[in-house]
């Protein structure tokens, strides 16, 4: 007959307590996410089981290897002081590292506005960043010792209702023992095999999606699962029609496919004179289109960007292709579509390929990437630096493999007046750039400066008394000190010799946020771009819908320029510019039409399709267009398979 051994009573209280701190978690979030959730007593229901599902299935995995070391301890050890020991001490570890998860679900949330996903698996490598923005953002002070408390808070509770005596002196039969261990781990095997994350999405609303899931069993699914083969999980169509309908897409008057079948590379002719204008690219740090007064912001934010926009070529209904930086570099060195899982910046073996670099040095520029912390950081320094630039950075220690042959210039402690955990201020980074430039022109090289800048990112600091904002009170302040960093630029260039001969471009790498209750959440995917130059480009506000990959194309075709293109994107000011824009998330697939009409492609081999209201920002279900399913498909594959087939060179 089987007898509960009280030896478990330990683990079963523990887990009695990881379940009820998990549903009051979900209870949390439904609070928090209360107006954007789709709630009815049904799918409340599903919600919670669902999240209890996983919540087991995070336990099955605790009980594997508790019960493990229970069903091998002899019954002389039992309640000696080193069982005491591995015991108390083991639940107190696991105690910590549960109490602290759940406090991280919270501010990961906060942030994403989700479970952990690919994010926090990738912030494991980067601790340097992540620990020092976690003692920036939050009062450490108070949430340590308030961790600590709470796991001896449980130790006290433990002790009063004898869970450890009792533990300590139960010395249950083997037998009793090995059916614990065998059954916790049929569990743990059934989870592994048989049960994915993705088994939590069973709403077509995000946030109850997210809230059913279990944020540790999420995370080491990303672990798990940070690559994904597109053709496993996507639907796909044949090659040969898929390069046929991005061919068609991409075939302009004004170029020339220089391949065959299944490539897109051409030459692009322009029949105007070249000019050759340094280029200064800033790829701004979540920079959300619904900032700027130009967007209907009353705020008075972003002053300087404001005034671009009567100056330059302001392009109005420009999207981001992900939610990521390097999503938006990706998208604006490669001029390519998101492709599922991983952006290419972080991939590895992603040095040569075809970049906005090769068109520049083909003119005889001088590339140069500006970060503004350490390019180790979201492989920065590994991409830029195999693809053509030569880079500028803090570099705290980290060094380039020997097969990057570029130069590296660390940015010195007496050039920073301050600096958080992502990197100098934007002031700072400017002051770099400007630095380098007068070099380029003293040297008569002309310049392509790619600038990325970190000050609008939490923990939202930046130097004091620059603007009517107290430093680290929010996102409003970094948002204004960024475009106040953007004047005092100016200021300190507008009398250079190279000033006026200069293009400047200011886009967002992607917004603020892009979390939402639907698959894509469109008006989060909506940021600035503006092309300045003064003398060389005309001002004008282009309200063509169009994507980050068409940045740079643009500028060629202001510029005039005949080059070899290996890109997705195309001129948006061209006649017979087609009109898209690509969004993303790690796992949606989405291309948005000029008519509103969005179809998403899922990792489950389906899609969908709705109409945004962009007023409301809503998506309506709509029946799945057959030609616009499979467009959408050409190009996501497409992209896939040049990456994949070393086709990007």
């Amino acid at each position: 007959m089987f007898i509960f051994p009280k030896r478990y009573k330990t683990l079963l209280w523990f887990s009695l307590g990881f379940i009820l701190i998990s549903f009051l978690l979900r209870i949390v979030f439904m609070i928090w996410q209360l107006n954007d959730l789709d709630l009815s007593f049904l799918k409340l229901i599903r919600i919670i089981f669902t999240g209890l599902f996983f919540d087991l299935g995070v336990l099955s995995f605790l009980w594997t290897i508790i019960s493990f070391y229970l069903l091998f301890t002899p019954k002389r050890w039992i309640g000696t002081i080193a069982d005491k020991a591995v015991v108390l001490f083991g639940m107190g570890l696991v105690t910590l590292i549960f109490t602290f998860t759940f406090f991280a679900e919270i501010t990961f949330w906060e942030e994403f506005h989700c479970r952990f996903n690919f994010v926090a698996v990738d912030y494991l490598i980067y601790t340097y960043e992540v620990v020092k923005n976690i003692n920036e953002s939050y009062p450490l002070v108070i949430l340590i010792p308030s961790i600590l408390m709470l796991v001896a808070l449980v130790f006290v509770l433990f002790v009063k209702n004898k869970v450890f005596s009792d533990t300590f002196l139960d010395k249950t039969e083997m037998k009793n023992r090995a059916i614990i261990f065998s059954g916790s781990l049929a569990v743990c095997l059934f989870y592994s095999f048989f049960i994915k994350n993705n088994q939590a999405e069973w709403s077509e609303n995000r946030y109850n999606n997210e809230i059913s899931k279990a944020g540790i069993y999420s995370f080491f699914s990303e672990f798990r699962n940070n690559k994904l083969d597109y053709a496993a999980f996507y639907e796909t169509i044949s090659e040969e029609k898929a390069f046929a309908t991005i061919r068609k897409d991409l075939d302009r008057k004004n170029s020339r496919f220089i391949c065959e079948k299944e490539c897109i590379k051409r030459e692009i002719t322009d029949t105007l004179q070249e000019i050759h204008p340094n280029v200064v690219f800033v790829l701004m740090e979540s920079m959300s289109a619904d900032f700027m007064r130009s967007f209907g912001n009353n705020g008075n934010l972003t002053q300087n960007l404001d005034n671009l926009t009567e100056k330059g070529l302001f392009l109005t209904n420009l999207f981001a292709t992900g939610n990521r930086t390097v999503r938006g570099m990706e998208a604006v060195t490669l001029s390519i579509p998101p492709t599922p899982g991983q952006s290419i910046v972080k991939r590895p073996d992603n040095s040569n390929l075809y970049n906005v670099a090769n068109v520049f040095k083909a003119k005889n520029y001088q590339c140069n990437f500006f970060y503004g912390g350490d390019g180790y950081f979201d492989n920065m320094n590994a991409f830029y630096g195999g693809n053509g630039f030569d880079i500028y950075d803090r570099g705290r220690g980290s060094i380039l493999s020997d097969k990057i042959k570029t130069t590296r210039h660390l940015i010195e402690d007496e050039e920073v007046t301050f600096e958080n955990a992502w990197g100098i201020c934007d002031e700072d980074i400017y002051n770099k750039m400007i630095e380098v430039a007068d070099k380029s022109y003293a040297a008569q090289k002309p310049f392509f400066n790619f600038v990325m800048t970190t000050s609008n990112h939490r923990p939202y600091t930046y130097p004091e008394g620059k603007i009517d904002i107290p430093s680290g009170t929010g996102r409003d302040g970094a948002v204004k000190y960024s475009d106040f960093a953007i004047g005092e630029m100016f200021q300190k260039i507008k009398d250079k010799p190279w000033f006026k001969n200069t293009v400047f471009i200011f886009i967002a790498d992607h917004c603020a946020s892009s979390a939402g209750k639907d698959e894509i959440d469109v008006k989060n995917y909506h940021i600035p771009a503006i092309i300045y130059g003064k003398d060389i480009i005309q001002p004008e506000k282009v309200e063509t819908l169009c994507s980050q990959i068409d940045i740079f194309p643009t500028l060629f075709g202001q510029l005039h320029w005949s080059y070899t293109s290996n890109f997705f994107g195309n001129n948006v000011k061209a006649n017979d510019y087609q009109s898209r824009a690509l969004i993303a998330t790690y796992l949606k697939l989405g291309l948005l039409k000029p008519n509103h009409e969005v179809l998403v492609l899922s990792n489950k081999k389906n899609c969908h399709q709705y109409l945004w209201n962009e007023e409301t920002n809503e998506l309506q279900s709509q029946e799945v267009d057959t030609k616009f399913e499979k467009e959408t498909i050409a190009w996501y594959e497409t992209a896939d398979y040049l990456y994949n087939n070393n086709l990007l060179k």
